[in-house]
């Protein structure tokens, strides 16, 4: 275990923020997690698990101790003639984990492609991109007890998995910090190519496509569409495609019929936030070093010396901006933290 103290948190999140914490402690091997509750019971203060930094944003400094998860290992538990049970440790990079998979010729996580964050992070937040969320793949959960220490381990059906959320993101789930997670790739599932951009790429050729022609195609499209916030600090899509009552979208249809939606199983519709965020002039607006940006408005980003307050202020602006206009209230999708911890989303 790594610990260090007064620590600058801009080099652990992908935003690049300024934000300092009083402690870190970087956790690498399994037995590092019975020194960190030693830790805490030696200097008791706020705190807060991060995975790959690629989901948060630090509003101000943190007083307390961040603990980054750093552990690694994947394998192959199982496999059957219908699917593959892999494994893969709660710190392990998730776009390496993917590439690993499909390099074995392992489909099923290939749409989720050149996504940054680690794997222990995706089931918070149910990470999703090209047709596929990642809850659709996990066969279950494993982790501890912050507390106690006590090992549980959750079947999929038991992990609350919805619209970029999941039971973990609950603020009564705190106590559990997840260590491993195990996904079952199915062995005969077509290729998912019902993303628009997919269909285009692969018009014509049916379902004869391998994980890696979808892995490098939505990587591909991901590069062109998004910044890379190793060049640019972002966490991605900063706000939710909302959801909203059927009422609500036929309403919105007949005064905005260019307005993308899409039809969910339950009957609601979600509708395009980049969409609307654009057609309210908001792309390259900036508040302080934060900005909207040029190519995809659901991405906030970091023009330059951005602080936490400058994106919040700049997402209040937006979400106010479209509310005024299509009278929907845009959710923030990354966690905010304050000073002793995450705080409420926008209200």
């Amino acid at each position: 275990m790594q610990r260090f103290t007064d620590v600058d948190l801009s080099a652990w999140t992908t935003l690049g923020v300024p934000a300092r914490a009083r402690e870190l402690l970087v956790l690498e091997e399994e037995a590092d997690l019975a020194r960190w509750r030693e830790r805490r019971e030696a200097a008791p203060m706020p705190e807060l698990v991060l995975g790959g930094g690629s989901n948060v944003v630090f509003l101000e400094d943190f007083a307390g101790r961040v603990v980054r998860l750093a552990t690694r290992g994947r394998e192959l538990l199982a496999e059957d003639d219908a699917a593959r049970l892999v494994r893969a440790a709660a710190g392990e990079p998730w776009d390496g984990f993917v590439r690993w998979c499909v390099a074995q010729g392992w489909g099923g996580l290939e749409n989720l492609a050149a996504i940054p964050g680690s794997v222990g992070a995706v089931p918070v937040q149910n990470v999703g991109a090209y047709g596929l969320e990642v809850g659709e793949r996990i066969a279950w959960v494993e982790g501890v007890e912050r507390d106690t220490g006590l090992a549980w381990r959750l079947p999929a059906a038991e992990c609350g998995f919805g619209y970029r959320t999941s039971r973990f993101k609950a603020r009564e789930s705190a106590f559990m910090v997840i260590t491993a997670v195990t996904f079952r790739l199915p062995r005969n599932e077509p290729p998912r190519l019902d993303y628009p951009d997919l269909q285009r790429r692969f018009a014509g050729l049916g379902q004869d496509v391998s994980p890696a022609e979808v892995y490098a195609a939505v990587a591909e499209i991901r590069a062109r569409k998004l910044p890379d916030p190793r060049v640019q600090g972002n966490v991605g899509s900063f706000f939710k495609n909302p959801v909203v009552s059927p009422e609500v979208a036929e309403r919105l249809a007949a005064h905005h019929p260019e307005l993308p939606r899409h039809a969910l199983p339950d009957g609601r519709v979600k509708l395009a936030a980049g969409w609307m965020i654009e057609r309210c002039g908001l792309k390259g607006v900036r508040e302080g070093g934060a900005a909207v940006h040029e190519r995809q408005a659901l991405v906030l980003c970091n023009a330059g010396g951005a602080k936490g307050a400058d994106f919040l202020a700049l997402a209040r602006r937006v979400r106010e901006t479209v509310a005024e206009r299509f009278g929907v209230r845009l959710e923030v999708e990354p966690v905010l933290v304050g000073c002793e911890g995450v705080v409420q989303p926008l209200a």
